[in-house]
């Protein structure tokens, strides 16, 4: 055997070995590609069902909020109502503006007076305690 033929020798043993690598290395990345399969389905298999009980809460949750949406809608309607009839009401009667102003002056007037018997009574009680 000459020099050509352990060339020969040499360069198949090296091919055998780059190809097991590579065998190795396809086997390795189908086992990934499998495991990987596997997790994709457990996981759609666990979501599927969160999402559809994700959807039914939404559609429970929605019909209370349109309820309560039709109330603050209703609410926002007769106080817009209420203020525009007020408010015709005091522009064109200054008499009934002249006794709401006495009404809202009486009642901080009456309100700063109780304030202060409250706070005279709190004052004699903590002097009464020392």
């Amino acid at each position: 055997m000459g020099p050509g033929g352990i060339a020969t020798i040499i360069a198949a043993s090296s091919l055998a070995v780059i190809a097991i690598a590579i065998s190795y290395v396809v086997i390795r990345v189908g086992r990934l590609v499998d495991e990987a399969k596997v997790s994709l389905k457990s996981l759609t298999d666990e979501t599927a069902p969160l999402i559809e009980e994700v959807t039914t809460t939404v559609t429970l949750v929605n019909g209370p909020l349109q309820s309560i949406n039709k109330i603050t809608k209703s609410a926002e309607e007769l106080t817009e109502k209420i203020t525009s009839a007020t408010g015709s009401f005091m522009d064109k009667n200054t008499l009934a503006m002249k006794a709401a102003g006495a009404i809202l002056a009486a009642a901080q007037l009456k309100k700063g007076a109780s304030n202060s018997k409250s706070s005279k009574s709190k004052r004699r009680s903590s002097s009464d305690s020392e």
